[in-house]
């Protein structure tokens, strides 16, 4: 599954710098897919969805730091756990239970925002 930010954070900024998939983002910031990633153009995700990996797109929240869950693996692939909840001063970085995925697609999103490692 992807990991939240809760509205219990406090705006630190500890986690963004963490994200090996550049998936957090400070809030009102617009995000895009190639962000941190080999995504470029037209591309099909591996959920299936069609998206501008270039173009920009409106932010999750207006008022904390957030993840956006499409470029969320929960470090699967780079580290043990997630970096965002290692270094989460308030523990407000917390698994989301409206995106649950298997380690198994986590790791296949890992593969495709980054073929070359």
């Amino acid at each position: 599954m992807a990991i939240i930010i809760t509205d219990e954070c406090i705006n630190c900024g500890a986690c963004e710098p963490e994200c090996p998939n550049t998936a957090i983002y400070e809030g009102a910031d617009d995000w895009r897919y190639k962000d941190g990633t080999s995504l470029d153009g037209t591309v099909v995700l591996t959920n299936g969805k069609e998206v501008d990996a270039d173009e920009a797109q409106e932010p999750i929240s207006d008022e904390v730091y957030y993840i956006v869950p499409d470029k969320c693996t929960e470090c699967k692939g780079f580290h043990d756990e997630p970096q965002c909840a290692a270094v989460c001063p308030v523990d407000c970085c917390v698994p989301d239970d409206d995106v649950v995925e298997t380690e198994e697609e986590l790791l296949a999103k890992q593969k495709f925002m980054h073929p070359e490692g």
